[in-house]
Formats: structure tokens, sequence, C-alpha cells
């Protein structure tokens, strides 16, 4: 039946999307750990630019990368810095970017999670029609005329529901870790801001 092969697809790609999803947001809390643990000990800002290139992929490392061009361009430029307005707006840029980047593919579980139990639903109806038509040709008013048939087509709701329930569970699960990741970013972004101060305005 291909409701039952669609709805086998969507929970492929549901667990595709969880194991792949589940790997990088561990890798980007691991790796901004350990960047962070850097950050807030280094003595210069040297120390921090080369921390940046052993955690390349870090989240936390690209928001440094977004706001550090735009210090590093004020301070060619003017020899100083001149707008912090600048570099707030640079950082939020950064973190907005790397939030997006976390949330791809979540909108694909949010959807699985939503039409999947309907897919089913509409499965399990038609597999009935069927075995209701099979009934009165048969002219045979037994259940056992009409169980399998009708056990088949339950089938269908099943599995909905299986394809749908880990989509929503894990929706949820990543989005609250997404949103986490994007707190430590805000406030990652006061400590740069921070840095920079008393870097340059000291």
């Amino acid at each position: 039946m291909a409701v039952l092969l669609l709805l086998a697809a969507a929970s492929v790609y549901s667990w595709t999307i969880v194991f792949q999803k589940f790997s990088k947001l561990k890798k980007a809390t691991r790796d901004n750990g350990r960047f962070l643990r850097v950050f807030r000990k280094a003595p210069d800002v040297a120390t921090v630019t080369a921390a940046c290139e052993q955690f390349p992929t870090a989240p936390v490392v690209a928001v440094f990368d977004a706001g550090w061009a735009e210090v590093d361009r004020q301070l060619r430029l003017k020899g100083k810095l001149t707008n912090r307005t600048a570099i707030e707006r640079s950082l939020q840029i950064g973190i907005s970017a790397e939030i997006s980047d976390l949330e791809s593919s979540l909108s694909w579980l949010a959807t699985i999670a939503a039409i999947t139990p309907f897919i089913g639903l509409f499965g399990t109806v038609w597999g009935i029609i069927d075995a209701f038509q099979a009934l009165s040709a048969a002219g045979s008013a037994s259940l056992r005329a009409v169980g399998p048939g009708i056990a088949e087509a339950l089938v269908a709701t099943a599995m909905g529901l299986a394809a749908a329930i880990p989509a929503a569970i894990f929706y949820n699960y990543f989005g609250g870790a997404v949103r986490e990741i994007g707190a430590r970013l805000e406030d990652f972004s006061l400590e740069f801001l921070n840095m920079v101060e008393r870097a340059y305005e000291g």
C-alpha cells in the first residue's frame, strides 16, 4: 500500500534527522564549553583567536568571528573602537545565523509529527472501505471475511502514530536545546563586548 510506504519513508527520514541533530547539538554544546573555558581564562585577544582555530565548528566561535570582524575593521580604520552599536549588531547577526543553522531540519520533524497521523488515518479508512467492498463481493458477513482486511488497514494508523510520536518528542527536545544554546550565545556576546572594552578602551 502506498500509504504504508509513505509512512515508512517519513519515519526513516524523521529518525535520520534525529540522529544527525542529536550529534550536531551535542558537539556544539561540547565545543562551546571548551572554547568558553579558554576564552574566560585567556590573558589577551591573541590567545582567544588561537583558540578559535581549535574549535572551528563551535557556534560561539562563529559569533566571536562575527564580532571580531567588526572590531578589527574599526581598529584598522580609526585605530580605536568608534561604534559599539555596530559591534553589537555584528554579534546579533552571528547569533541569528548560528541559531538558524541549528534549527535547520526541525521544521521537517514538526511537519512529520503533524501530518503522519492523518496519513495513517486516511490509510485506515481506505483499507476499511476496501475490506467492506471485498465483503460485499464475497457475499459473506462473517468476521473471518473482513477481519484480515481491517487488521491490515489499522496498521496504517499504528504506523502513522509510530512516525508522529518520536518526531513530536524530538522536535520539542531539540527546540529546547537550541534555545539553551541561543541563550549561551547571547551571554557570550556580552562577555565579548566586555573583552574588547577592556582591551581597547581601558
